[in-house]
């Protein structure tokens, strides 16, 4: 998942440079989420890895 979100940031800088706001500021926000969504089941999963031992 956090590949999926350094990817739509790639495309969002692409876009960036080359002015196409609306397509960046969309690809900004998917990655956004994404990251997001990564580090919250990142942190579950830690917290609940470290109870089965």
């Amino acid at each position: 998942m956090l590949h999926y979100a350094v990817v739509f940031l790639v495309i969002a800088l692409i876009a960036a440079v080359f002015g196409f706001g609306g397509i960046a500021s969309s690809a900004v926000g998917i990655a956004q989420i994404l990251f997001f969504v990564f580090i919250i089941l990142a942190v579950a999963s830690f917290i609940f890895g470290r109870g089965r031992k």
